[in-house]
């Protein structure tokens, strides 16, 4: 690059100095000065359009003879100088040249020196930005003009050095043309000369670092969203002005927002006051767990500070459902108080009825009395037991239990035959029909399924009231329905029948005997048949439950 340069001013100071001969003694002295001030005003439009381009840049290794390049800002400061440093200038606001290129885009003005044989001429544009380029240059005067005609081959030079310099800075901007349309996504593709071909070489190798780096953080991030993304917890990284910089698709269910809240800070979405003490607590350093109600759930929230360099820089929040969990534990709370108050009950009495026996206070006449309550008990007690250990086995599962092909047809026979001595002391008809239903089961479990469901409707029934027995056997499933007229559950019971030891309201009133555990049984057996059970209960008008089997 700097060769041709080099040759091109060579050229053209031949050139020029050849020309400057045969014309210079023609030239007169205004036109000579007009010819000076056009050449100043085309190099500072030249000039202009190479600062716009290349900014500052432009500035870099740029030597010019006999011109001055000034960039000036709006307010007159000088930004930089071609010849001086800039910080040192004064303010050019109030040079005339400056005023008028800041007023109409373009300004000239002339000032003489003290020797009266020199003057200085000035060309001065505003560019895009509204700042100005001023170029300068020195200009003999007419008397000065005179002594050198005594001189015409130093005249001469002189202009062909000029001319040389304007070719310089022409050859200059095509070779910084192509440096403004470097292509950097292929930097060896360009046009290359010598001298650029180090940087175009680095910049290759420097894009081939950036691509390996960027397809890395990529690869890393894609792992990070697929790891997060299968975690049924939450996980939501918050910076330290509490503002969401990554979550997962559990976080934004559970907080019921979506990916548009990224760069949003959390309260937006949620400002739970017990959150927002949480969060506190965590951006002070301190790693803080607390159960909250979020809608209709319960969450229990992980709050632990991200720590680099000694200081906190965000927060990882860990949102787990704990709301089963809750539930499973106020149902072990209620089963353990429920279990202790049937099992107490019998055993009261029981224990009533020997201690009256055993201090005689008994009469003779009432032992029998006495003796068949104690022995109710003992039965109802121990059939509770029996129960509490069906359930325990049925949680347990079904891999000790063997399944056959069972006609449930023949099963609700049964079941019909045995509770019908019970049917007949209230007076109540029993209806079954249907046809011959097989599916694949564990004997016991469904005949304790069906026995459980007609003794309910029994127990629960009306005096003489009806229960209607129906099997259907379809293409995909046989279905069982049990439906009574007795007294009906209340919707607001209804969702806890099958519960451990629940026993609807109605049946405490009505002092009928039950542990509470049968529909609990009834459940605990369908679930482990893949099948489903349905209820549907008006209060006065009876019950129907249907069981779904799957062939």
């Amino acid at each position: 690059m700097t060769k041709r340069i080099f040759k091109s001013i060579c050229v053209a100071t031949i050139v020029v100095f050849m020309a400057s001969l045969m014309i210079i003694m023609s030239l007169l002295y205004d036109h000579f000065t007009q010819m000076q001030q056009d050449d100043l005003k085309i190099l500072t439009a030249n000039t202009s359009r190479g600062i716009e381009i290349s900014g500052a840049d432009y500035f870099e290794g740029i030597k010019l003879n006999n011109y001055r390049i000034t960039w000036i800002d709006i307010d007159g400061t000088v930004l930089l100088d071609s010849q001086a440093n800039a910080s040192e200038m004064e303010n050019h606001g109030d040079r005339q040249e400056v005023v008028d290129a800041l007023r109409l885009g373009y300004g000239e003005s002339t000032r003489f020196s003290t020797t009266l044989l020199e003057k200085q001429i000035y060309s001065a544009q505003r560019i895009a930005d509204g700042s100005v380029v001023r170029i300068s240059r020195t200009q003999s005067t007419s008397l000065a003009f005179m002594l050198q005609m005594i001189q015409p081959t130093a005249v001469i030079i002189v202009i062909a050095l000029v001319l040389s310099l304007i070719l310089a800075s022409h050859l200059s901007k095509l070779i910084v043309k192509p440096l403004n349309s470097i292509n950097l996504d292929e930097p060896l593709a360009n046009e290359n000369y010598e001298e650029l071909a180090p940087l175009f070489t680095r910049l290759e190798y420097q894009r081939r670092q950036i691509n390996k780096q960027v397809s890395e953080l990529k690869r890393r991030q894609d792992e990070f969203e697929a790891i997060t993304g299968s975690m049924t917890e939450g996980l939501v990284l918050l910076n330290s002005k509490d503002t969401i910089i990554s979550i997962n698709k559990s976080a934004m269910k559970l907080l019921g927002t979506d990916k548009s809240c990224i760069g949003q800070n959390i309260l937006t979405i949620n400002r739970t006051l017990e959150l927002q003490d949480l969060l506190r607590t965590a951006q002070n350093g301190e790693k803080v767990e607390k159960i909250i109600e979020l809608g209709s759930g319960d969450y229990e929230l992980v709050a632990s500070p991200v720590v680099s360099n000694g200081a906190n820089n965000g927060v990882a929040l860990l949102i787990f459902d704990v709301t089963e969990k809750m539930n499973a534990e106020q149902r072990r709370r209620e089963f353990t108080a429920n279990v202790s108050h049937e099992l107490r009950t019998p055993l009261h009495s029981i224990s009533g009825h020997a201690e009256l026996m055993r201090s005689g206070m008994v009469k003779s006449e009432d032992v029998a009395r006495f003796t068949d309550q104690i022995y109710f008990e003992a039965q109802r007690l121990s059939e509770m037991v029996d129960d509490i250990i069906r359930l325990s086995r049925l949680d347990e599962g079904t891999e000790d239990m063997t399944r056959e092909e069972i006609d449930l047809m023949s099963v609700a026979q049964d079941v019909v035959n045995s509770l019908e001595p019970t049917a007949k002391e209230k007076e109540i008809m029993v209806t079954l029909q249907g046809d011959k239903a097989i599916i694949n089961g564990i004997p016991h479990l469904i005949s304790g399924i069906v026995y459980n469901l007609c003794d309910n409707a029994i127990r629960y029934n009306k005096q003489a009231g009806k229960i209607d027995i129906t099997i259907t056997d379809k293409a995909d499933k046989i279905i069982l329905t049990v439906a009574d007229t007795g007294m009906g559950i209340p919707e607001t019971q209804q969702g806890r029948v099958f519960e451990r030891f629940y026993r609807a309201e109605e049946s405490h009133h009505n002092k009928i005997c039950g542990s509470g555990l049968g529909l609990s049984i009834v459940k605990h057996s369908v679930r482990l048949h893949n099948g489903s059970i349905k209820l549907d209960s008006t209060v006065g008008k009876g019950t129907t439950i249907t069981v779904t089997f799957p062939k």
